[in-house]
Formats: structure tokens, sequence, C-alpha cells
């Protein structure tokens, strides 16, 4: 989607950007900040995430909601490898340059253990940055990244024949602000003893290198070798910072080297045409991350009467709670008698269960993947350990019991809009009520404290989980709330919940299962977890990834109860 411009002053000078313009350090920046992001909480950020309502586009406040709650990448950022460390934070943290200044130091902190491995972004990069020096352009790069790891990347990267192509670096370490503050940009002006004006190209893959651009008053080049989409970059940018040019690929930066050269004949000491090299591929957009396919809109589902929801990881987040009283409860399950009770690596659903078996047989505590991923509530960490050993389940729950109260206190609604979504289906005269593993102490707790008012009155039946001897994913619990409805269980009763035993309760049931993605789990591990075996048969009837898409559906649904 190359955007050319024959009305661009020619370059006095070239300045880039390091990561996603002239090289790739994906595995390293993504391993430091899936290391980097589940230390927010000690750092004190946690709290200055940026309000969704004062995010600057939707899918940074789906970021923001995301990290919040699972303190790790969005599964589509780590699919897609396009966005860097320092549009994250500048989504996440928004004007707080103090919030963003402790999170790179933190994330430099990590990124020391993982950086090295460094390659061109493109093909033919050297050979291209080779024919600018022979067009008598100056070349320099202003880069958040601290000296000491460009230093050695600049070495390292294509058997170090890169050393000699720059007149001149600017590193953050260099500066007193990280971009989009623009002194990297001016700091290398000056190094160069030229003017800063639109004679001085920046050239950088992202949003936030084209905000610095125009803050500094030079030419904001955006190379799109991460392969956006038009419209999407159409609609990051107002017409105050628009870049100057998008250029797809190295080859169409020569390009518009050339065609402004059509105008401004003396511009450049060699030709374009004399020193380009022969044409390199532009760089291969990634692969789309697989989204679930029992999406809405490809199923035809009777429009409820009743919506049951689960609580935990559905509704509301309680995860630290959760995840500090699982971390104490280990250590207890030798005296009772419950490691030697935990399933046979052959009797698991998958080798990743089979897997945490071991490491809290062997170990007695969760492997730091789960606990870094936080993804998986207690309930299914049972089903894992102990598969349909229904006494020994029941001895894990009290166990939890006893950790938990030392933890819990803390709830905030799952998403924004949660209580909105749910005064809608009351609005549509759909009877709302909720179906949870914790035990009442807990959850009644919980219900008046959530939003500081409480959400009590906003359901018409509760049931937990020391209502009924068995609790999910047997379906007594989702049974008994209807009972108490007046409503018999079937396709129009609903339940919404976000692990695999809610799926298996509401089939047992006879109701809908609606799965809540709030995880973001991809397709490849949807079909894992639900394979739809003889064994594990149960798969859900429709995946929601939040509530608006869960409202959605509701509309859409045109069939009533019978």
């Amino acid at each position: 989607m190359a955007r050319l411009s024959d009305r661009l002053p020619a370059p006095a000078v070239m300045i880039f950007d390091w990561h996603g313009t002239l090289v790739d350090t994906h595995d390293a920046m993504f391993s430091a900040m899936e290391e980097m992001l589940p230390q927010l909480e000690e750092l004190g950020l946690v709290e200055r995430l940026l309000p969704e309502d004062r995010c600057r586009t939707t899918d940074d406040a789906r970021l923001v909601r995301y990290i919040r709650i699972f303190r790790r990448l969005h599964p589509r950022i780590l699919a897609e490898r396009r966005v860097s460390r320092t549009d994250i934070f500048n989504a996440i943290f928004g004007d707080d340059k103090e919030a963003r200044l402790v999170a790179h130091k933190a994330y430099n902190h990590c990124y020391r253990k993982h950086f090295g491995k460094v390659h061109p972004f493109q093909q033919g990069a050297y050979e291209y940055l080779t024919a600018l020096k022979q067009m008598g352009i100056p070349l320099a790069v202003s880069t958040n990244r601290n000296r000491e790891f460009l230093d050695k990347e600049l070495k390292t990267v294509d058997e170090g024949r890169w050393q000699n192509l720059f007149d001149a670096t600017v590193c953050a370490d260099d500066v007193t602000e990280y971009k989009p503050d623009p002194e990297v940009i001016t700091r290398a002006l000056e190094k160069l003893n030229l003017p800063v004006d639109a004679r001085a190209w920046y050239v950088g893959d992202s949003f936030v290198d084209m905000v610095t651009a125009n803050r500094a008053g030079v030419s904001g080049i955006f190379y799109n070798g991460a392969g956006w989409e038009p419209e999407r970059i159409d609609s990051w940018f107002s017409s105050r910072d628009a870049p100057s040019a998008i250029a797809d690929s190295f080859e169409e930066l020569i390009d518009l080297l050339a065609l402004l050269e059509r105008n401004q004949p003396d511009a450049f000491r060699a030709m374009p045409a004399t020193v380009r090299p022969r044409p390199f591929p532009k760089p291969e957009r990634p692969a789309p991350r697989q989204e679930p396919d029992w999406h809405p809109a490809a199923v035809k589902l009777i429009r409820p009467a009743v919506v049951l929801f689960d609580w935990h990881a559905t509704l509301v987040d309680t995860l630290d709670a959760m995840y500090h009283a699982v971390d104490d409860m280990f250590p207890d399950f030798d005296g009772l008698g419950l490691i030697e009770r935990m399933l046979a690596p052959e009797d698991s659903k998958t080798p990743e269960d089979a897997r945490l078996v071991a490491h809290v047989r062997e170990f007695a505590r969760l492997h730091p993947r789960v606990k870094a991923d936080r993804k998986i509530s207690r309930t299914d960490i049972f089903e894992v350990l102990f598969g349909d050993d229904q006494d020994a389940k029941h001895r894990a729950h009290m166990a939890f019991n006893r950790h938990y109260r030392n933890h819990y206190g803390t709830v905030t609604a799952f998403e924004p809009k949660v209580r909105e979504v749910l005064e809608g289906l009351a609005r549509l005269g759909i009877q709302v009520g909720v179906i949870t593993n914790r035990d009442r102490e807990f959850f009644e707790y919980e219900l008046a404290a959530v939003e500081g008012t409480g959400w009590t009155h906003l359901f018409a039946v509760d049931v937990c989980g020391d209502d009924v001897p068995l609790r999910k994913p047997h379906p007594d619990q989702l049974l008994l709330a209807a009972e108490k409805l007046h409503y018999p269980a079937g396709a129009s009763v609903w339940y919404v919940g976000d692990s695999t035993t809610d799926v298996i309760a509401a089939k047992r049931a006879g109701m809908t299962a609606v799965f809540f993605n709030g995880a973001q789990w991809d397709q490849p591990w949807l079909n894992r977890i639900f394979p739809g075996t003889h064994k594990h048969p149960d798969r859900p009837d429709v995946v929601v990834n939040d509530f608006s898409e869960f409202w959605a559906l509701v509309l859409a649904c045109e069939v009533g109860p019978p």
C-alpha cells in the first residue's frame, strides 16, 4: 500500500528507527516483555494503567484490559509480532511519563537476559543502505534501545557489516526522555550539524515513530514492513501527525527517492537508478492468528430466557487472590494424601495437562508458566490433577478455601461494561443468575464488594459450590438454579463460563454452552481443550471473546424459546 509523494523535499539525512525497521529482534523483545509484565503489580504499575475510556483506540483499550487481568501480552500481538514495546507502553500508560520510564527500566533488565539474536528486518537491507550512502545521504539511527544493546546488535547483525554505515546513533540512555519525545531525533541532527527541518527524514515502523517525527518537525516516513492494512494505518493518525509517505519495503523507499529526483535532479550525489541494488522481496506479512471458528456469526441459537454466568474470570477478576491461595495450598497435599491420587500421565487429556500434574507432584507448586499465563481456574486445575476422583477434588477445594480466606477481598469487574450487559439482559426480560464453585462465604462478600456498590440486585438466582454435593463440572448447580427459577433446563437456558468445566457442566445439564474466551485462546488451543473425542466429547455451542460479542450474540438471536 505504498503512498509516495513527489512533494517531499529530498532528504539531507535519513534517520532510522532500529527494531522493526532495520532489524528484527522480536524473539528477544517478546521474551523480555513476557518476563516483565508479571512484575507490574510489584512495580506499582497496575493502578497506573490507562483507564479504558481514555485509550486512543479500541484495540488499545482491549490491550489494557487484557494486561490488567492477565499480566501478559494479548495473544494476537504475540501471533502477529508487529508492535514494539514502545507502542505497548504508550498504549497502556498514555502520557504518564513516570510510569513509562519505570516500565522501560524493568524491560531493559529483562531484555539483558535475552538480547543478542538480531537479523535484518528485510532481505537486502545492507545493499539498500549502501545505495543510500552512495547517493550521498548521511544515515543515522535513533532508537529507544539502550546503548549497551544497540552497540552489541550493530556489531552482530549481518556478520558485522553494518558497523560503518551510520554517521550517528542516538539511544534512549543518551537523552532524557523516551520516544515520542523528539530528543532522540534532534540529538542525532545536532551530532551531524544539520538543521531540524523537513529535509531530515525519520523512517520508522510505528505510530509512536511518526508522532516523534511530527514533534521534532521532520518528515516522518512510515515503513510498513509489518504489512498493516491501509485502513488500520489510517485509523491511527490525525491529519497533523500522519506520515509524509508510506513504503512497504526498502525497494519502495528507493522508488520514492527516484520519484523526487525527477523534480530535484541535483538532490543526490548519484542517481538512484545507477546505485540501487537488484530488487529484493518485501518482508512477508505475518501469518494471521487463527481465531475460534465457533464464532457468533456462524451459529444459530435459541434466544435465551435464562442466562447463567460463571463468576470468577467471567464476570469478575479475582485472579490474584486465587493464585496466591493455590500456591499456599499445594504444600498441604502430602498430608492430605492427595499426591498419590493425582492422575497418571496416560490418563491426562493433553500433554500439557500431564506436565502440570508432574510439576505439582514434584515441586508442590504451579509451574511458573501457568501463573504467568493467568488463564486457568482452580476448578480446572483440580480437574487436571484428579480427573473424576470426586473425593480428592472435594478435599482440594476444602484446602483451597482455608487459604483463600487469607487473600480474598479485592474484586473488580472483568470488563468495564459487565454491569451494563447484566442490566440490559434484565430489560429484555431475561432472567440472570450466577453459578460458582466458590463457597458462599466468599461469593457473598465479593458480590457485595464489586465496583464498590455490589451487584446483589442484578441476579435472580445464585448457586455456590457448597450449596450442592457435587460442584462443576457436574450439572447439579445449573439444574438447581433452573429449578429455583421454575424454568426447565434446555437450550433456552444459556450458561456462560471461561473454563472447560463450565462447558462440561452446561452440556451435561442440557443447556446451551457459551464459552467466554476472555483469556483469548486461539483456535489450535481450543481444539486441544475441546477435542470432541469419545473420552472428551463436550464442546461449546459458541465462543465469545468479550462481552460486546456476547451482547451482539444475544441481540442476534431471533428464535425464541419453545
